[in-house]
C-alpha cells in the first residue's frame, strides 16, 4: 500500500472519493467525462497493466494529461507536455465570505467559458461547474471575475479557474474570490489548496500574501497513447 499523501496524486483520490459520481474507470484507469474536466488518474506506483488500461480508456493515439506520479509512462509513450508547477496548501488562509460573489451556475456557463478563453487560468469546460461551488463578481451585469472548486480528495478541496477580466485587474477581485470559495470548503471542515504554474510568479506571490503555503513542487504533463498500443 502506497504511503503517499492524497494531494500526491489528487485526480485519483478525488475519482476514487468524493467524486466518484464522475468516475469513468477501465481497471485501474479513472477519466473524468470530457465535457467536465481533461484529467485522467492512474493509481499510485502503476504497473504495465495499468498503462494498458488507460490506453482502452483514453483510446490510440489520443493526449492524455495525467496527475500524480505518473509521469513515467511505457516505452513507445511519448510525453509531449511537461511542465513544472506548485502545490499550495491553504489550512492558515482567512478564509471570508464576500458579499459581492454570488454562485454561478449552469445558467452562467457561457458567460463563464468566455471569460476563461480570455484569461487562460486552465481547464474549463462546460460541465465543470458541476464539480463544485463557483463564485464570480458581477459588474454592470457582466461577469468580470470568478474562482470555483475542482479536485476533491477527501478532506481538501482545489480552488481552480481563478481569473479576472482584463479590464478589471488590480481591483482585488480575485483574492477576495479566493477567500470566499476558501471560506465555503472550510465551512465544510475541508482543507483549500491549489496549484499554480511554477513560472507565474506574481500568482504565487498573491496567493502566499492569502496565507497559502508550499506543500511540494510538482509537474503538469501529458502523455500520448501509441498509436498501435495494444489494448486488448
Amino acid at each position: 500500500m502506497s504511503d503517499r499523501h492524497l494531494l500526491d496524486n489528487p485526480a485519483w483520490a478525488s475519482l476514487t472519493g468524493p467524486h466518484a459520481r464522475f468516475a469513468e474507470r477501465h481497471g485501474n484507469a479513472l477519466r473524468y467525462p470530457g465535457d467536465v474536466a481533461p484529467f485522467f488518474a492512474l493509481p499510485d506506483d502503476p504497473e504495465p497493466a495499468d498503462w494498458n488500461d488507460l490506453a482502452v480508456l483514453a483510446g490510440p493515439g489520443v493526449t492524455v494529461p495525467v496527475t500524480g506520479g505518473t509521469f513515467a509512462p511505457p516505452y513507445g509513450w511519448d510525453v509531449v507536455e511537461h511542465g513544472a508547477a506548485v502545490q499550495l496548501v491553504g489550512d492558515e488562509v482567512a478564509a471570508a465570505p464576500d458579499e459581492e460573489a454570488v454562485r454561478l451556475g449552469p445558467a452562467d456557463v457561457p458567460e463563464m467559458l468566455d471569460l476563461v478563453a480570455r484569461t487562460q487560468p486552465g481547464p474549463f469546460r462546460r460541465r465543470t461547474v458541476e464539480l463544485g461551488t463557483y463564485l464570480g463578481i458581477r459588474r454592470g451585469g457582466a461577469l468580470v471575475a470568478m474562482a470555483g472548486e475542482r479536485l476533491h480528495p477527501p478532506g481538501w478541496t482545489e480552488i481552480s479557474a481563478v481569473c479576472t477580466d482584463p479590464a478589471f485587474r488590480r481591483q482585488g477581485l480575485a483574492s477576495r474570490l479566493v477567500l470566499a470559495v476558501a471560506a465555503g470548503i472550510r465551512a465544510r471542515g475541508e482543507i483549500p489548496f491549489l496549484h499554480a504554474a511554477a513560472r507565474n510568479t506574481p500568482a504565487i506571490r498573491v496567493y502566499e500574501a492569502l496565507g497559502f503555503r508550499l506543500r511540494r513542487r510538482t509537474t503538469f504533463a501529458a502523455v500520448r497513447v501509441p498509436a498501435d498500443v495494444p489494448v486488448a
